[in-house]
């Protein structure tokens, strides 16, 4: 069983919102359940995370992930969680050194996943980088 959390940003018009991104693993039947109200492409995020994990050599297996997008009352939208998604997933799965685990939960993580496990940019940065200043965090890629 592995926990692990990463920060993202999630926009609503201009202003951008924090979001705690909790990936946990147990050995199971395979699957991959995303709560927290997530729209259409953060849902579909689930696919692009599985394809380009898969595509850069990460083996599924027989474990169960479960990613909370907290907090659970505010709508996440857009295709910038890809990346603190699929940084949770390894973290959860311990696929990340102990140093690399260590600086998940501290650091905002924005871009989009290519298929092939590129990161592609996306809309807003510029906002979601002040929300993460004025949050108080220091580190964002």
């Amino acid at each position: 069983m592995g926990l692990a959390r990463t920060l993202a940003v999630t926009l609503t018009g201009l202003a951008g919102h924090i979001v705690d991104v909790e990936a946990h693993s147990v050995q199971g039947l395979p699957g991959f359940t995303l709560v927290g109200l997530p729209d259409t492409a953060v849902r579909e995020s689930r696919e692009r995370v599985r394809a380009a994990l898969s595509t850069c050599g990460v083996t599924w297996g027989e474990q169960r992930l479960t990613v909370n997008l907290s907090p659970a009352d505010l709508r996440k939208s857009g295709t910038g969680l890809d990346l603190a998604l699929a940084l949770a997933v390894l973290g959860a799965r311990g696929r990340l050194g102990r140093s690399a685990a260590g600086l998940l939960g501290r650091t905002v993580y924005i871009g989009e996943l290519g298929l092939d496990g590129s990161v592609h940019s996306v809309r807003g940065v510029l906002p979601s980088v002040q929300a993460a200043v004025a949050a108080g965090v220091e580190e964002i890629v």
